[in-house]
């Protein structure tokens, strides 16, 4: 069995490009956000046994079906998908490997796996899916991801829940660091990246247990596969160049530069990020910071309680259990 590959890290951190560069590579598929793994976790009571055929065929259903997830964007037959589904083995996570799979094998690809952002949130419940699954995280400056948020049309929240976001996608890496086995966390940075993308491409292939292809140098040439709709990755469409970096300085009003470097500071040491010394920001800034900070852990420890009950109430088999064939490396028709 090919390993799955996992593109996670805070949003605005340059997952899309790091996306496109592993799809380059003439062995891995890595699809456009596909929004219906972490719903298909959450919401598997309502399929019942998928030991039972006609449960996994409406579960495949719903994953080609429903409004919201990007099932469309694959490019994949939805009823052929539903059929490789109800013949897979009975797990959710082969039945969510199935499509994915499928997308690479649309691509003549061997590897297959997703990219989501909000992935490094959730890896427990990820390697619950895909236990032999790697995980690539890219980090970027706090200060640029919560930059380039504010500019996002589809960033519903403020400030102050960026700094959170970026906050956490940082504390998971390094839990997973700390507990994933042997070859299964992966953090490069976005700054390393783009400025000189040959030797930390290569040292990722070396992860990944692939070789390197100088093709990943152009995410440019696959950028097609993305959908054209999403005008904030625009720049993936162009040569790989370190022209963002740093683009905070620009972005941000001076209290948002103080709030990230006073609460991030030391997170943004680690990484060698300079700090500009701006000071303390203001007390109502650190108060709302201190609110939404507690929301936002309150809201992760009551979705921690209910997939912890759900947990000890069903012992389902969730692993993805999907076997290689020499079938499975051709392209679909």
């Amino acid at each position: 069995m090919e390993r799955p590959i996992f593109v996670v890290g805070c949003p605005r951190s340059g997952t899309t490009l790091l996306q496109l560069m592993l799809h380059a590579h003439p062995r891995i598929a890595i699809p456009p956000e596909t929004r219906f793994l972490l719903p298909a976790y959450y919401r598997r009571a309502r399929f019942g046994d998928l030991r039972v055929p006609a449960n996994r065929r409406a579960l495949g259903e719903w994953i080609t079906g429903t409004r919201g997830h990007k099932f469309p964007d694959l490019g994949l037959d939805a009823a052929e998908t539903v059929r490789r589904i109800e013949e897979a083995p009975p797990t959710l996570g082969s039945a969510l490997g199935t499509v994915l799979r499928e997308y690479a094998r649309r691509h003549g690809k061997q590897r297959w796996g997703d990219k989501r952002p909000a992935y490094i949130q959730y890896l427990p419940e990820l390697f619950r899916l895909f236990p032999d699954a790697q995980v690539v995280h890219l980090i970027r400056d706090g200060r640029d991801c919560v930059g380039s948020l504010k500019g996002m049309k589809w960033w519903e929240h403020d400030s102050h829940h960026a700094v959170v976001t970026w906050a956490n996608a940082i504390d998971a890496g390094h839990e997973a660091a700390r507990h994933c086995p042997d070859g299964s966390y992966y953090a490069l940075q976005y700054e390393h990246l783009v400025a000189d993308p040959a030797p930390q491409l290569s040292a990722l292939c070396e992860f990944l247990g692939e070789r390197y292809d100088p093709a990943m140098l152009h995410p440019e040439a696959v950028a097609s596969v993305n959908p054209r709709r999403k005008k904030h990755h625009a720049r993936t469409h162009k040569d790989v160049d370190a022209a963002a970096i740093r683009a905070w300085e620009e972005r941000l009003e001076p209290w948002e530069v103080q709030l990230c470097e006073y609460v991030l500071g030391d997170r943004l040491r680690a990484y060698g990020y300079e700090l500009s010394g701006l000071g303390r920001p203001p007390a109502a800034v650190l108060a709302r910071y201190a609110r939404t900070l507690a929301w936002r852990r309150q809201a992760a420890l009551r979705r921690g309680f209910r997939d912890g009950w759900h947990r000890i109430v069903s012992d389902d088999d969730l692993a993805c259990r999907l076997g290689g064939s020499d079938q499975d490396l051709q392209p679909a028709p």
